[in-house]
């Protein structure tokens, strides 16, 4: 009998979700474990997986051929490029964040066109200032977005900024893929043609060999300087360090940024101190709703495992996406 691995901390799945696990897949011994030890101790049966696997076992198991990960980004294939190579197929939770990340952005957006960095800061020093608005107030309508990477997360913002009045440019590494609510659709090629058309410069790639430090100092001179950037895929797609020498010259206007190339972010990085920045703390993708959409792409996922069909939301381990 091969076995389901479910990794998971003790209270993430409820025990009807555990159920419906068995009874999907009644001819295979369910372990519900987190324990390295345990998964350790029956790893040579262990066929599928979902929420994870531990990094030093994974090259152990031989007989792994379905990993279904609870989270969307494959980054971690760059630290363990052994896995590429492994006989097994890699599903992701990719279209779980899309409610919030898309949320998360526009609301960066709106606060930069409000002013509420300014005006948070203002409270929280006790400062009323009646005299004059916050500088750089302004409308959102009429601006344009430039979307790097139009996946479910960048589609879905695309239909909330497009909903706001705002001109919406994607780049996509396949640009003849539609989307609503972009206006205009490009590969990765005319990025340099479209920075300098950008009020908001939005990044929700994931972190590959090809987009690692895509946006550094020569891209960053390019933008506006009444542009502003947000990043909510993945730090490493950002050079940080032109990034705040990009802020501190005043070459963009400022930047929303929920990733960083370190996390958490260094109690010492520049960042923490700029008026013209928003950092939150990764937690775009945050939702009371994460486990049971995560959950059911998997249980989805294990019906067409179960029946030989196609599997949703297949990485290609060689690109890491």
């Amino acid at each position: 009998m091969t076995t389901l691995l479910m990794n998971f901390e003790p209270g993430t799945l409820s025990r009807a979700q555990i159920e419906h696990v068995q009874a999907t897949a009644p001819h295979m011994k369910l372990l519900v474990t987190h324990d390295p030890t345990e998964i350790e101790a029956t790893i040579d049966t262990i066929e599928i997986a979902a929420g994870g696997f531990p990094r030093a076992l994974l090259a152990k198991a031989h007989n792994l051929r379905w990993l279904q990960q609870w989270g969307a980004g494959a980054d971690w294939l760059m630290r363990h490029p052994e896995a590429v190579d492994m006989d097994f197929v890699l599903t992701n939770a990719s279209g779980v964040h899309a409610i919030p990340i898309s949320e998360h952005i526009i609301a960066l957006i709106l606060a930069f066109a409000r002013g509420l960095h300014h005006a948070i800061r203002a409270q929280s020093r006790h400062e009323w200032s009646s005299e004059a608005e916050p500088p750089g107030i302004f409308e959102v309508t009429g601006k344009t977005m430039l979307l790097i990477g139009v996946g479910a997360i960048g589609a879905r913002t695309a239909r909330l900024a497009s909903a706001l009045g705002m001109h919406v440019l994607g780049v996509r590494r396949d640009p003849s893929v539609s989307v609503e609510g972009v206006a205009s659709m490009s590969g990765p090629d005319r990025l340099s043609e479209l920075l300098p058309q950008a009020d908001f410069v939005v990044l929700t790639v994931p972190l590959t060999h090809r987009t690692s430090g895509m946006i550094g100092e020569y891209e960053l001179n390019l933008m506006k300087s009444t542009a502003y950037i947000i990043n909510i895929g993945r730090g490493g797609t950002i050079d940080e360090a032109a990034l705040v020498q990009a802020l501190n010259n005043g070459k963009i206007a400022g930047a929303g940024m929920d990733v960083f190339e370190t996390e958490p972010l260094p109690g010492n990085s520049l960042l923490w101190d700029m008026d013209n920045v928003i950092i939150t703390a990764h937690y775009s993708g945050r939702t009371p709703h994460y486990d049971e959409r995560a959950f059911d792409i998997f249980l989805d996922n294990l019906k067409r495992y179960q029946a030989g069909l196609p599997l949703r939301n297949v990485v290609n381990k060689r690109l890491g996406y």
